[in-house]
């Protein structure tokens, strides 16, 4: 039968001899907050806007197509309908490119609405809703106005 060796030395480790003693407080530097002392430890963004860079390089834009010279008589046409039914306030649907601020391209949009104003100086329709569209840009209009100018 095995007994229990009473000559068996305590186990000892390397810190036994100041585990115990009371933690130090400076005298000549205050004890950091505990808030001050967690934010040490919260994660570090060493590439700061890099996700944000990379989101907008993977971002895609649409090229700006020129017209053709039938494309461009079309729309003139219309423009001219628009013009002479302009004080009905007619309801069109347009779609046109609007360039990125960013990068090369653009996207093109849609938009239906009332016409507000033809701005002929600055070559622009305003719609009511605020919307302002550049006429280099218009793609396609479509309305009842416009019956057969196709």
């Amino acid at each position: 039968m095995k007994g229990k060796n009473i000559f068996q030395e305590k186990e000892t480790h390397k810190y036994d001899d100041i585990i115990h003693l009371p933690h130090h407080v400076s005298t000549k530097h205050p004890q950091m907050a505990l808030l001050d002392r967690a934010a040490q430890f919260s994660p570090f963004a060493a590439l700061t806007g890099h996700e944000d860079s990379i989101r907008e390089t993977a971002r895609r834009t649409e090229a700006f197509l020129e017209l053709d010279e039938d494309k461009k008589e079309q729309l003139n046409e219309k423009m001219h309908v628009l013009q002479e039914y302009f004080s009905e306030k007619p309801e069109i649907m347009v779609t046109y490119f609007v360039p990125d601020e960013k990068k090369a391209g653009g996207a093109y949009v849609t938009h239906r609405g009332r016409i507000r104003k033809i701005d002929t100086y600055l070559r622009r329709l305003l719609f009511e809703d605020g919307t302002e569209v550049h006429m280099q840009y218009i793609f396609e209009m479509d309305g009842e106005i416009f019956g057969d100018t196709e």
